[in-house]
C-alpha cells in the first residue's frame, strides 16, 4: 500500500508578511486552505495514511487545522523538521513512517489543476525505482531541468544558466524503500541543503528513474504572484475529487 508524504516546510519568506501569520501551506488557495489540495491529491488516489513535514514555528497551526485526519477520511502523522537543509532532509524524516513500503511525496505549496491519479496509477504498475513529474515551462531555469533521449531521462539539473529542455521537474515524487539509502549518500548542496535532484540523480544512475506529464496547468505557489496564480487556477477547475 502506498503512503503519502506532504512536505510543508520553510518559512515562506517570499509570502511575507502573510507567512507572519501562519504556514504558508495554510493560506486560502481556491476556497480552502493550500495544503487541502495536496490532501485531496493523495485521497483522491487511494491514499489515507499520510505524514505532513512542517517546521518548529508551525507545527501548532497544522495540528490545530488538520487534526487527526478524520475529517479527510484519512489519518495524518507528523514530524518536525527542526532545521531549512533541503526537500531531501526533509524526506528523511519519513522513514520510519514508510516502514519500507513504497511513497508518494508531494510538496505542499505545488497546486495542479487536475488529479495525479494517472501518474500514481504508472508508478503502482512500475517494479522498482522512482517516478517524477514533468511539466512544459517556459522558464525552467527556475526549477530542477529534466534532460530526456527518448522515453528516458538521462540527467536533472538544479536550476540551470542554459536548461538544455523546458521540462521542468515538478513537486510530486514517487520512491521506493530505497530512497532513504541514497539520501544518506548525499552531500550538502553549495547552499547548504540537501537537495532532492542529487537523489532523483542517483536513480537515474541505476537506470531506475521513470516520468510522467502533467495534465492541465501547474503552478508552485511560493510568491504573491504564483499564489494569484494559483487561486485562479483552482476556482477555475473542474472538480475532479
Amino acid at each position: 500500500m502506498l503512503k503519502g508524504v506532504i512536505l510543508a516546510g520553510g518559512l515562506g519568506t517570499r509570502l511575507y508578511p502573510l507567512t507572519k501569520v501562519t504556514s504558508k501551506h495554510l493560506l486560502p488557495v481556491g476556497n480552502e486552505p493550500m495544503i487541502f489540495h495536496s490532501i485531496k491529491q493523495l485521497t483522491t488516489a487511494g491514499i489515507t495514511d499520510i505524514l505532513i513535514v512542517t517546521n518548529p514555528e508551525y507545527v501548532g497551526d497544522f495540528v490545530n487545522t488538520l487534526g487527526s485526519g478524520k475529517d479527510f477520511g484519512c489519518e495524518f502523522t507528523y514530524r518536525v523538521q527542526e532545521e531549512a537543509k533541503g526537500i531531501a532532509h526533509a524526506l528523511a524524516l519519513a522513514e520510519g513512517f514508510a516502514r519500507g513500503g513504497r511513497a508518494v511525496v508531494l510538496l505542499g505549496d505545488n497546486i495542479f489543476e487536475t488529479s495525479i491519479q494517472h501518474a500514481v496509477n504508472d508508478f503502482h504498475a512500475q517494479q522498482h525505482g522512482a517516478r517524477v513529474l514533468l511539466k512544459q515551462v517556459s522558464n525552467p531555469e527556475r526549477y530542477g531541468v529534466a534532460t530526456l533521449n527518448g522515453n528516458h531521462i538521462v540527467a536533472i539539473e538544479e536550476k540551470p544558466k542554459h536548461p538544455k529542455s523546458k521540462y521542468a521537474v515538478v513537486g510530486a515524487y514517487f520512491y521506493d524503500a530505497s530512497v532513504f539509502d541514497i539520501i544518506r549518500t548525499v552531500e550538502p548542496s553549495a547552499r547548504g541543503e540537501y537537495e532532492i535532484t542529487a537523489v532523483n540523480n542517483a536513480y537515474i544512475h541505476r537506470g531506475e528513474l521513470e516520468y510522467s506529464l502533467v495534465h492541465g496547468k501547474w503552478v508552485d505557489a511560493g510568491t504573491f504572484d504564483s499564489l494569484t496564480e494559483a487561486h485562479q487556477i483552482l476556482l477555475n477547475a473542474a472538480d475532479w475529487s
